[in-house]
């Protein structure tokens, strides 16, 4: 797979990113099947698979449980090698989701993980939705103190993780990048996924095989035919399965 930037960042990513979910956190998921959490020797052995594999885009949030604190033991000594992206606004505890996107709690994210994945920068940080986009962009502090933290150096892109499409929209007016969900069954991102690389806002796919959901030869195929689409964020725990997926976008050509 050929790297390529994303959006107007000056970071590059693969076109098959690999969504760190389920290393960390197998409690109220959306998958289909259950699974068990992996080891902390399968994780390690997993992450370096995925970067071997030419993978060079991690995707990550404190709600994933540990999966931030298992990629900063895991793979920090090739921190080099990826972009890593991590969130902001949602933890999970005691098997429930909280929220909170005060400037505080922002600014205490953004510490955490910067430890836990032992980065003194972090390449880009999203805004992790609850549902409430609106709220979230025009009611609390989490755009403003984001964009500070990247004025300071600390982050180098910051986005929106959206649910709704008026939220991304309405995110294309600071965001360096969006995250959406978008796949066969759902085209519903797909103006805003236009508008978005037309001004230059990186575009990520979330749910591209709708959580497991699509069969990833004719799904993955879908989304990275989209002259818009940046990158497509997949995971999984069977390094054979992920390769599976990275020779499906090798043989992809953009629309």
């Amino acid at each position: 797979m050929e790297a390529q930037l994303l959006g107007q960042t000056g970071l590059k990513v693969s076109p098959i990113g690999f969504g760190a979910f389920k290393i960390g956190r197998n409690q109220k998921i959306k998958y289909p099947t259950p699974y068990d959490l992996p080891t902390e020797a399968d994780v390690e052995k997993l992450l370096n698979a995925v970067l071997d594999m030419g993978i060079s885009y991690i995707d990550t949030a404190p709600a994933y449980g540990l999966s931030e604190e298992r990629i900063g033991r895991s793979i920090a000594h090739r921190r080099d090698e990826f972009v890593l992206s991590t969130k902001i606004g949602e933890t999970f505890r005691d098997g429930q989701s909280q929220y909170d996107y005060s400037a505080a709690a922002v600014r205490h994210s953004i510490d955490s993980s910067r430890l836990l994945l032992d980065s003194e920068i972090l390449d880009l940080v999203l805004i992790h939705s609850s549902g409430d986009d609106d709220f979230i962009l025009n009611q609390t502090d989490a755009v403003a103190t984001l964009c500070d933290l990247k004025q300071a150096g600390i982050v180098r892109a910051v986005g929106m993780s959206a649910k709704s499409i008026e939220g991304t929209r309405q995110s294309l007016e600071w965001a360096d990048v969006i995250m959406v969900e978008y796949h066969l069954d759902d085209r519903s991102h797909e103006e805003v996924i236009a508008e978005a690389a037309e001004r230059g806002v990186g575009v990520v796919i979330k749910k591209g095989l709708a959580a497991g959901h699509l069969t990833p030869d004719e799904a993955i195929s879908f989304v990275l035919r989209n002259p818009h689409v940046d990158s497509l964020v997949i995971g999984g725990l069977n390094p054979a399965h992920i390769q599976v997926n990275v020779n499906v976008a090798g043989t992809i050509s953009k629309g």
